[in-house]
């Protein structure tokens, strides 16, 4: 079994081998992944997020069916919803995860912080190799473990551990794909999930495929989302939807906390996230961290900022960014999303979203946050964001159009079809 090994060529710090790269720890955080949110209002959120934000239903389980008979009984005496709704806005199996509350206080979520609505923040990473290795790591340095296998439906080989505030941190690699005809994995195909740490190496998916086959089993089967209730009526770059916008990206994610500096330590040296900057709002503190050249990917704010600006005491989570196309699609979702019902949340400073220019924040049927923008300030080379004073003015009435600035557009290119 091969696995990275650190690098005893100095007397430095520990490095390990990661693609042929040294690298402090033996994994390195490529993006946000997906996220869950535990809900007491299961069917309005899901209906939030697919008819009015566009996220599209991918899959469904039900935990009922995940335990021996012989528990089920003491479940149902718990769980008042046992559906896990996996939803998608790409070509990703699942971007957002769908569960009733009492769900995840079945998972463990809310074992410790009765706010913490999240049942997942979920980091990919660039192989299996490193999932297989960051897990001896974070042993190694006494972090508390979840699950360690491979999740099915989704197909992501993953481990699970918790951070300092007892949110749920997923690490993974290997997310299934749906393509074209929007069927995902049949359910036939989910033997090939794991419980545990897997023997490597494994099988690629195109040889789980032929498998599958020579099995009989017909992999065009699987879970198809129903949208024939939505007109699309909504020129969108030239393409019909049936909102005038598309969510091309998640994140950043952003998270009250009341261990600022343990939070901050951990997820640095631990996890390897970049430090960027950080704002003050009120005398409290906002850290803005980083994986990638996106100015920030993680966002921790002082939790006594929450009742400071009138936020739902329910919830953790601060707010969850979801970038639009274009600025006119930002402008053209907020109209429609106040169309709809769902008004504007005044109120909320840009210290706490620093790096990002004209936003929208509006509520769940939960009372989380969400952040629509479109624009996401971008870090070059040398790893310094953009000065304070050579940032944009945002203006409380918001213009028709505005001038671009270096990094308007440059960030990552939505892969798929919009619809």
């Amino acid at each position: 079994m091969t696995t990275s090994t650190p690098d005893t060529s100095s007397t430095g710090p520990e490095r390990y081998d990661v693609g042929g790269v040294l690298l402090p720890r033996p994994f390195k955080i490529r993006r946000f992944g997906h996220f869950g949110f535990n809900s007491d209002h299961l069917d309005e959120s899901i209906a939030f997020y697919t008819d009015l934000l566009g996220f599209r239903v991918t899959d469904e389980v039900s935990l009922f069916d995940q335990v021996p008979p012989e528990v089920r009984p003491l479940l149902e005496d718990v769980v008042s919803d046992p559906r896990m709704i996996f939803t998608s806005n790409s070509s990703d199996h699942h971007a957002l995860l769908l569960a009733h509350r009492t769900f995840g206080t079945v998972n463990g979520n809310d074992r410790i912080g009765k706010d913490i609505t999240l049942s997942q923040i979920t980091w990919q990473v660039g192989t299996l190799q490193e999932v297989h290795d960051a897990e001896e790591y974070l042993r190694d340095k006494g972090v508390e473990f979840g699950r360690v296998g491979r999740d099915m439906p989704g197909g992501n080989w993953h481990i699970y551990f918790r951070d300092p505030d007892d949110n749920m941190v997923e690490l993974y690699y290997g997310m299934e794909q749906v393509g074209w005809s929007r069927n995902s994995k049949p359910h036939a195909m989910h033997y090939r999930g794991f419980d545990n740490r897997p023997p490597l190496p494994q099988m690629s998916e195109a040889a789980e495929v032929r498998e599958a086959l020579d099995k009989g089993i017909d992999i065009h089967s699987g879970w198809r989302p129903a949208e024939s209730h939505l007109e699309e009526t909504h020129d969108v770059g030239g393409i019909l939807l049936p909102r005038p916008f598309k969510v091309t990206r998640l994140g950043p994610v952003s998270v009250f906390t009341e261990r600022m500096d343990e939070m901050v330590t951990y997820y640095t040296e631990l996890l390897g996230f970049e430090y960027v900057e950080e704002s003050e709002y009120r005398g409290k503190r906002v850290v803005f961290l980083r994986n990638g050249t996106e100015h920030h990917s993680f966002v921790l704010a002082d939790k006594a900022l929450r009742g400071m600006l009138g936020l739902s005491e329910h919830t953790s989570c601060l707010s969850m960014g979801m970038e639009v196309g274009s600025y006119r699609q930002l402008r053209a979702a907020v109209e429609f999303l106040q169309s709809h019902g769902h008004t504007r949340v005044e109120g909320i400073p840009p210290e706490l979203y620093t790096g990002i220019d004209y936003a929208a924040h509006l509520r769940d049927p939960d009372g989380h946050l969400v952040c629509l923008y479109y624009y996401m300030e971008q870090v070059g080379w040398d790893g310094r964001p953009r000065p304070r004073g050579e940032r944009r003015t945002v203006t409380d009435a918001w213009p028709e159009t505005l001038e671009p600035l270096s990094d308007t557009y440059v960030d990552q290119t939505y892969m798929g079809p919009l619809g």
